[in-house]
């Protein structure tokens, strides 16, 4: 065996062996314990970046230590290949999107492989693959069959350089397209929607049973989902039969109500504007349909409106109010209309100010009004005056009700109740618990995505497409060219299509999924990957869900999670999964960054610079000669602090790379890159190698150690190994904590590298104990050490070690003596010595008596297990 370790020389050759093995593949004995490892999968843009590795590396951990501790384990792979990126390039490159993405799966295929992964090939899926997606079109049929899916016209973000429709969370704060980056339109489309509203108290509740999940992330789900209790109101228009409908969850502040606002879309605008106000309100609604709704709605952004000239009546006081609209109403959200209250609301109030509107204070705090006799039947008039005067902002905390009729003088927690029964009790109110949570739009009108497999009859309406039917393929021949929507509008051939009830000619629906809906299920699919008969056998699936751990990025905390959640509770209420969650335990693994600069002076793409072109002792700006700013930064190409995975590997190789990944910082941190860590990770790997390769080649006998009769050697030895076993299975097991696992191996390293037993049994069990825990983390190295010890089998398929509790116990422990504080000696005592026996053995020691000889012992203070401190004079 070559005495250096040569990663190149070891990691093909046991990948080879691996597969030839069948080591990764999935064990279909039910009767063994059960663990779901999972990643999710990435989109095929062509090569993997440091992220994947990080991504994929821990997962691999898990199951690697899963399988040795006797599960059987589900690690598949897969590839979210549909959407707008792969037909970007189709088009930029001339090349048939389908011809792409697939190129960039075998390609990304070979590269995780070079990783070392230990994943089961054989369940691999696309969700671009007609084999894959004809199962999405099934599941949409289900959700049809159910009543949650429908398509209505909509109010949409339409990114007009993408040609199709973005959901709100792709749209950033400045009202561009996350992809293009182009300003997004507001258009009026009819859109399919899915109906996850129906489910949101259910997705809100059941967050409670995510225990093995980040609480940030279910904090940000619940917050999406936003339930909150209010009241519905409603304020009759003057003059007119309708009524305008608002939900508040401050109806305590329903006295205060000086306007009332409509959303731009709302069908009453057209209803209550005057002619006098028309030409301006239609100017104002065509200006407001080119903002983006994160646009209208931002906080940092001043809040436009304009009077309808309409109005209508506070049903609780008689007054009238103006009619206003406003850019900051959705149409989408709640009724598509507000109540102006601006004494009580933080964005009513400086809306109030900007157009001179009334400010009339209901609510004052208790200490303002503690000196005041309030009643229902008290003059509040000068109250309002005195708050009125004083109040120079919305109050928005709890307090005392004035000027409010018959519930003036209740606390605003109690009025709320008594405003939504009065208010019931006289039919122009009721209670109403709402959700911020909206239903999920999934049309897009592109090319590159699984198709809606319905057809639009004229005599029939809307018709499923037969289950024999599908899948409703994607046609090959297209001319795409990124304009005019999706090219498969233009294909009457596919297009026309006879209805499958009655026979009309009909046509087909040419919008085609968001991916999300891809996503949402394909942890649902590795478990009978190759079933070609259903979605998945029921049973297969039930069997291995939920996943037992998943590992992926924070910036899916919200939709791909949720979206997973209300696809497995849709697919269970169908009868297909027997559980309620999809994800037993969350990691969400933070990013990898790398060494940049920025250039302060400059914005965009243009103020960062690349570390390879600054000179790190004087960093300047290599164009302007400016001074830069030293920074880490999440690792991309317009940064220019990206580090290609394949050059670690070449040089430092796989498991080097993989022990960096680990050992730098906990998972859910961000990770600096940082070469000379990299190196000192190599170094660890080289002094296991030699440690190793060291013994095998010293011929020492490897009998089994008789531990009754061990040399105080050997029990510190075995103590250590013991102690590592402990260690490393805590860390791995509790909170995958890698780094500190990595560091009780070195440690182990260590031990025997300083050990005095070199020619024990004991000495032996710790060689085989540090190459058994390497395996997971360094998965080649461990392999070519194992067989180098003489051991038959895949390292891989050995049992983890356990760690005995009695070795743990130390015979002999290390007190310290300390004269007035100050460190004398260390002396060695019996571990289980009790404080008096620790007194003796100090003042028995030699130096205790040598200092303190002819002086007086005032006090003696002992800390059991650590030190003897004497207080001399």
């Amino acid at each position: 065996m070559d005495s250096r370790y040569n990663p190149a020389d070891i990691e093909e050759k046991w990948q080879q062996t691996w597969a030839e093995l069948g080591l990764d593949q999935t064990p279909a004995n039910t009767k063994v314990p059960k663990f779901y490892a999972l990643s999710m999968f990435p989109y095929p843009s062509g090569s993997l970046h440091m992220g994947h590795v990080r991504n994929y590396t821990i997962t691999d951990v898990i199951a690697r230590l899963k399988r040795m501790q006797g599960y059987r384990v589900l690690h598949p792979m897969g590839w979210d290949a549909f959407g707008l990126p792969a037909e970007n390039a189709a088009i930029d490159r001339g090349v048939p999107p389908a011809k792409w993405t697939y190129q960039n799966i075998a390609q990304m295929r070979q590269q995780l492989k070079r990783l070392g992964l230990s994943i089961d090939w054989d369940r691999e899926v696309a969700t671009c693959s007609p084999d894959y997606y004809k199962w999405t079109q099934w599941i949409f049929l289900q959700f049809w069959q159910a009543g949650l899916a429908y398509q209505k016209e909509a109010a949409v973000n339409w990114d007009p350089v993408d040609q199709t429709v973005v959901a709100n969370e792709q749209v950033d704060s400045e009202g561009r397209s996350w992809r293009s980056g182009a300003k997004v339109e507001r258009k009026l489309l009819r859109q399919w929607f899915l109906k996850i509203t129906d489910y949101a108290e259910e997705l809100l509740n059941d967050l409670d049973k995510l225990t093995g999940w980040p609480e940030r992330v279910k904090l940000m789900q619940a917050n999406w989902i936003g339930k909150s209790t209010g009241a519905y109101l409603e304020f009759p228009v003057v003059g007119k039969d309708e009524k305008v409908a608002v939900y508040t969850t401050r109806p305590d502040t329903v006295y205060g109500v000086s306007y009332v606002v409509l959303a731009p879309e709302h069908p009453l605008t057209q209803v209550v504007t005057t002619p006098e106000q028309k030409p301006a309100v239609e100017a104002f609604i065509q200006e407001v349909s080119q903002q983006s709704e994160l646009e209208r709605t931002a906080e940092d952004k001043p809040k436009r409106g304009i009077p309808t000239g309409g109005q209508v009546i506070n049903p609780f006081t008689g007054e009238q109010v103006p009619i206003w609209i406003a850019d900051y109403v959705l149409y989408e959200y709640g009724t598509g209309a507000v109540m102006g209250v601006p004494a009580h609301d933080v964005r009513d109030f400086k809306f109030a100010r900007v157009y001179n509107l009334p400010i009339e204070f209901v609510i004052a705090s208790p200490d303002d009004v503690a000196d005041f006799d309030l009643t229902p039947t008290s003059p509040t008039d000068e109250i309002t005056k005195v708050i009125n005067i004083e109040y120079n902002q919305a109050y928005t905390e709890p307090g005392i009700l004035i000027n409010s009729g018959s519930f003036t003088g209740m606390s605003s927690t109690d009025a709320k109740e008594a405003i939504i029964k009065y208010a019931e009790s006289e039919n122009f109110g009721k209670l109403r618990i709402q959700y911020r949570l909206r239903d999920w739009l999934i049309s897009r009108q592109r090319y590159w995505g699984a198709p809606i497999p319905v057809i639009h009859c004229p005599n029939c309406g809307i018709v499923p497409v037969p289950d024999e039917d599908l899948p409703v393929r994607l046609p090959e021949e297209v001319e795409l060219t990124g304009r005019g929507g999706s090219p498969l509008t233009q294909l009457e051939s596919w297009v026309n299509v006879p209805c499958p009830s009655c026979g009309t000619p009909a046509r087909r629906e040419t919008d085609t999924m968001d991916t999300f809906i891809d996503s949402s299920w394909y942890f649902l699919r590795y478990p009978d990957a190759q079933n070609t008969e259903q979605v998945f056998d029921p049973a297969k699936t039930n069997d291995w869900m939920p996943v037992d751990q998943y590992v992926g990025g924070i910036e899916h905390a919200i939709l791909h999670l949720l979206y997973s959640r209300f696809f497995t509770k849709v697919l269970r209420d169908r009868g297909l999964l027997n559980f309620d969650e999809p994800f037993a335990r969350l990691l969400t693994q933070g990013m990898v960054q790398g060494l940049t600069y920025m250039n302060p002076n400059k914005s965009g793409k243009d103020k960062w610079v690349s570390s390879h072109l600054v000179n790190p002792a004087d960093p300047r700006d290599p164009q302007t000669g400016e001074p830069l700013q030293r920074l880490y930064a999440t690792m991309s190409k317009s940064k220019g602090n990206g580090v290609a995975p394949e050059d670690v590997i070449s040089k430092y190789g796989v498991d080097t790379a993989r022990m960096f990944i680990l050992f730098k910082a906990p998972p859910e941190k961000d990770l600096e890159w940082d070469e000379a860590d990299v190196e000192g990770q190599f170094r660890f790997l080289n002094r296991v190698w030699r440690l190793v390769t060291d013994y095998a080649t010293a011929g020492v006998s490897r009998k089994k150690a008789e531990l009754s009769n061990l040399t105080k050697p050997e029990k510190e030895l075995r103590r250590a190994i013991h102690t590592a076993i402990q260690g490393v299975t805590e860390d791995l097991e509790d909170e995958y904590q890698f780094n500190t696992a990595v560091s009780e191996l070195m440690k182990l390293s260590n031990a025997l590298t300083d050990a005095e037993c070199k020619n024990s049994p004991i000495y032996a069990e710790g060689v085989q104990t540090l190459v058994i825990m390497l395996a997971p983390f360094a998965p080649h190295i461990a392999e070519e050490l194992w067989q180098s010890l003489g051991n038959s089998g895949s390292i891989h398929t050995q049992t983890w070690p356990s760690c005995d509790p009695g070795a743990l116990v130390a015979e002999e422990i290390t007190l310290v003596i300390q004269i007035n504080g100050k460190k004398r000696a260390d002396i060695p005592v019996p571990a289980q010595a009790d404080k008096a026996e620790l007194e003796r053995y100090a003042r028995e020691s030699e130096v205790v008596q040598r200092y303190t000889e002819g002086k007086e012992i005032k006090k003696v203070i002992v800390v059991p297990g650590k030190l003897v401190n004497f207080v001399v004079v």
